[in-house]
């Protein structure tokens, strides 16, 4: 049986979907996994959705809530996560400060120590949308990711833009992780 669940584990990975609610989140996954825009309503619990990313590989993203009554529960969904993605409306400056906050919440949490982060900055259509390099300055990833691989990606759920590369990033990033953390339980063994 263990060897079983090995198997199955080493063809995809768990990546969490969280950002504030209004980010553009469900937008974004439903973009990446049909390649149209809906209208969304804000989502109440979460979706999750299986997206291929290469031979043999799966993203199931499970796209949280981001009420703050469901962000009490994002930590459920970071128990083996095999890659984050932090999804940021560029263009709402007023709720950057909140965003940088439950970010750096996210990261403290145990269950995701080294897990790689792929930032989102979404809604780049809009005007005064801050570039990657501003979201980057302003949620303090260079900080608080110091530990793990991350990335920003400006995109845009609506257009697509920037939607294929964060999700190569992300694959990438998540099948390095799942090697490493295979290589370290091996070696763990010995």
């Amino acid at each position: 049986m263990g060897l079983q669940n090995a198997k199955l584990s080493r063809k995809g990975a768990n990546i969490p979907m969280l950002g504030l609610d209004s980010a553009g989140k469900s937008t974004l996954l439903y973009k990446l996994r049909y390649k149209d825009a809906f209208i969304t309503m804000p989502t109440i619990g979460f979706n999750v959705d299986m997206i291929e990313a290469g031979k043999d590989f799966t993203l199931t993203f499970w796209d949280v809530g981001g009420q703050k009554k469901m962000r009490e529960l994002w930590s459920n969904f970071l128990e083996d996560a095999g890659g984050l993605l932090y999804v940021v409306d560029s263009s709402d400056k007023r709720r950057l400060e909140e965003s940088r906050k439950e970010f750096e919440l996210i990261l403290k949490n145990e269950s995701i120590k080294n897990v790689p982060v792929v930032v989102l900055a979404n809604k780049q259509d809009l005007p005064g949308a801050l570039n990657a390099e501003e979201i980057t300055r302003k949620l303090k990833i260079k900080k608080y990711c110091s530990d793990r691989n991350w990335y920003v990606q400006p995109c845009c759920a609506i257009t697509g833009e920037g939607l294929p590369e964060a999700l190569q990033r992300v694959a990438t990033f998540a099948r390095q992780y799942k090697k490493s953390k295979e290589t370290f339980n091996t070696l763990k063994e010995l």
